[in-house]
């Protein structure tokens, strides 16, 4: 597994700088969150700052995975919006040129996937018309996706039309995706109280290509610092390492950018020590 950090708790920083942080503490994967201020895919100057920041990934020898949840980026009065499962054509249609920038992106970068999401179905239609924009909007991009050789991963999200690991699985069976990931969020699971997450790690280990990880406590969906929530972590470590995970472990604190390097640097004590202290076990 690749320990990293996501872009998004570091928002107060110049993209620069914040990679700089991520590398100098070890960490080897980096989840950029693509928004406004960092890699935004409707600028005038994308193409330049692609180039120049695929040569920083390349020097700091940092993996990278493309997320996707700006919150204002698409639409600066709606958080998140428009999404996959928006009432309008027109608005899906904006999120799926979006994720499709995304994967020329991610394309460019050889980056590990691209991670999504559903949205919140905010209209008064039944679910399973949700469902079925979705599942339409989702296969276009996984169309796109694919000859470009293109991981697409989907996280369940809280509050969201998919938010258990189950929808996670009927979405599977509705869309016939077989080539379709994970992005697992532990903290989510906790949240949600939707089963073991070391249990979840190994059920769904064919499908997991990037990991998000923070300290929840249930019932509330709050990233927290580690050490804040009631997470046990050593026991997720054991089992991603049980599974010869290889993908990103990438720490997600949206919130906490006004301590930014403080979280960079703790995070990155905690993870190494639990995963050096399941190798040692797997050893001995």
């Amino acid at each position: 597994m690749r320990l990293g950090y996501n872009t998004n708790g570091l928002a107060n920083h110049r993209w620069r700088d914040a990679l700089e942080l991520i590398a100098e503490v070890g960490f080897e994967s980096v989840a950029i969150t693509v928004d406004h201020h960092f890699l935004d895919p409707f600028s005038d100057g994308f193409a330049g700052q692609v180039a120049t920041v695929r040569a920083e990934l390349e020097r700091l020898g940092l993996r990278s995975v493309i997320e996707t949840g700006a919150r204002f980026l698409l639409d600066p009065r709606h958080k998140h919006e428009p999404t996959l499962v928006s009432p309008t054509s027109a608005g899906r249609r904006h999120r799926v040129e979006f994720l499709a920038r995304c994967i020329r992106l991610a394309e460019d970068f050889q980056s590990d996937a691209v991670s999504l999401w559903s949205g919140i179905l905010h209209d008064d239609v039944p679910r399973d018309e949700g469902m079925n924009r979705l599942v339409a909007e989702l296969r276009r991009v996984l169309d796109f996706a694919a000859p470009r050789d293109v991981r697409i991963a989907f996280e369940p999200e809280p509050g969201m039309l998919i938010a258990t690991m189950d929808e996670y699985r009927e979405l599977l069976h509705r869309c016939d995706a077989p080539h379709l990931g994970l992005t697992l969020d532990v903290g989510h699971i906790h949240c949600l109280n939707d089963g073991s997450i070391p249990e979840v790690i190994r059920t769904w280990r064919e499908r997991l290509w990037n990991v998000h990880i923070e300290d929840m406590l249930p019932n509330v969906h709050e990233h927290l610092a580690f050490g804040e929530g009631s997470i046990d972590f050593p026991p997720i470590f054991d089992a991603l390492a049980e599974i010869a995970y290889d993908g990103g472990v990438h720490v997600e604190l949206s919130r906490h950018g006004h301590d930014g390097p403080n979280m960079v640097r703790e995070s990155a004590r905690l993870l190494t020590g639990w995963r050096a202290a399941t190798l040692n076990s797997i050893r001995g």
